[in-house]
């Protein structure tokens, strides 16, 4: 039987991408090995969000090709996207596929292998309008799965490269959604996270569909008992959204809102299309209809020309939001977008020590938001089993574990929460045996 291994950098979007390629494998009888084993084929499904991910890319690609040098190297996603020629260039890439034609890997490694050829089909993105299908029917994990809707971009923030990567905004068909929720369902999944490069948009080149139409349709599928969104931008939410969002019982009271900067001329200089003011007006509306919601968010630290003075207006604004988790990132100059031009590039040491100052807050305020919990009973998806101790989330994304004799992995329980142990929530299941 042949092997294949696969490495994955980047996003849950690449993640899903990569899931869907390995079926495509199996299905043609490849069996599925580890990266650092010897196998006859190795895609590095590579990321191009940072410098660091292109180098990480070509690491692997490298490393790959000593494993077994009779094997085939394909480079395939965002970095062979922007930089094909570079991609084509690095020592023992057999093929190089951008962020299109992924459904046809496993044909060109096999045309690559008999010809002993390279190939390279990366195509422009310019007005590109398909959407890729890549359909997953039997996903590994088997409590959670993720639904890729959309894919494409048309922010432009100075800073990043996925518009460039991804192409224009594509939405994926609202029949195909159902036919692979309906799939997941049966499989015995419970909750489903829709997922794109900016699901927001989902609908906009269609003009007669958005994201509240897919929430709702997946809503009615039997079985799955939740639905959970990937990130968003907070200009979208509005009221008419949160009124109708609510009266879908499925959907979890979960929002990851990117905000990126807490100060609205560093919001201004990455091209961000919001203020703070109305960054803050979502996340007031979202809890006038989920109180409890779950709000998280990305910031970046150290962003050209970035002042102490913004950096303590990002500081003040991240506390006075009180998010539930934050995930912190150190700007990182990415070649081709106009920040990385900029000569106000930050000191790494500066970039260092913000960072770490907002991981600290970041810690504060998810210990203080989980504290609102001990004592009451929330549901929980319980996903791992760890000699007994089952670990879930909730809905509004808290992780708990609570520990059974009985094997609760991927039911839905009420657990009473009586504490913590550093970020997880500690509880009793109702009505079970301990």
């Amino acid at each position: 039987m042949k092997k294949v291994a696969f490495y994955t950098l980047g996003c849950k979007v690449n993640q899903y991408e990569t899931e869907a390629m390995e079926e495509m494998f199996e299905k043609r009888g490849y069996e599925i090995v580890d990266i650092n084993e010897r196998a006859d084929v190795y895609i590095i499904n590579t990321c191009t969000v940072t410098n660091l991910g292109d180098r990480k890319s070509r690491q692997f690609i490298r490393r790959a090709k000593k494993i077994n040098n009779d094997s085939i190297v394909a480079a395939v996603g965002c970095y062979s996207q922007v930089a094909p020629e570079e991609v084509e260039e690095v020592e023992g890439v057999d093929i190089v596929i951008g962020t299109t034609d992924r459904d046809k890997v496993v044909e060109l490694c096999e045309e690559a292998k008999r010809e002993n050829k390279k190939i390279n089909i990366v195509k422009n993105l310019k007005g590109h309008k398909d959407f890729e299908n890549l359909n997953i029917e039997d996903v590994k994990s088997k409590t959670r799965a993720y639904i890729k809707i959309q894919d494409g971009c048309n922010q432009f923030c100075s800073y990043c490269i996925i518009p460039y990567a991804r192409g224009p905004i594509r939405s994926r068909k609202l029949d195909d959604i159902l036919k692979e929720t309906k799939k997941l369902a049966q499989a015995n999944f419970k909750e489903i996270i829709l997922t794109g490069i900016h699901i927001a948009s989902y609908g906009k080149e269609l003009g007669n569909i958005n994201l509240l139409d897919v929430i709702k349709q997946v809503s009615n599928i039997d079985d799955i008992e939740r639905i959970r969104l990937s990130s968003m931008e907070p200009t979208f939410i509005d009221e008419d959204f949160m009124m109708k969002a609510t009266k879908v019982k499925k959907l979890c009271d979960h929002f990851h809102l990117s905000l990126q900067s807490g100060s609205n001329t560093v919001l201004k200089r990455m091209n961000r299309k919001y203020t703070v003011d109305e960054y803050k007006k979502t996340v007031d509306l979202i809890r006038k209809y989920m109180p409890d919601a779950g709000i998280t968010t990305d910031i970046i630290v150290g962003f050209p020309g970035e002042t102490e003075k913004e950096f303590k207006e990002t500081y003040d604004f991240v506390k006075s939001i009180g998010f539930s988790r934050i995930h912190v990132f150190k700007y990182s100059p990415r070649k081709g977008t106009p920040a990385s031009k900029s000569k106000n590039q930050i000191n790494g040491k500066i970039k260092h020590s913000r960072s770490e100052i907002l991981i600290n807050l970041g810690d504060n305020l998810m210990s203080n938001f989980n504290d609102r919990f001990i004592g009451k009973t929330v549901n929980v998806l319980f996903e791992e089993n760890k000699d007994g101790v089952f670990e879930g989330y909730t809905t509004n994304y808290i992780r708990v574990k609570a520990e059974t004799i009985e094997d609760i992995q991927g039911k839905i329980l009420p657990v009473k929460i009586t504490g913590k142990e550093n970020d997880i929530l500690i509880g009793k299941i109702k009505g079970l045996l301990h």
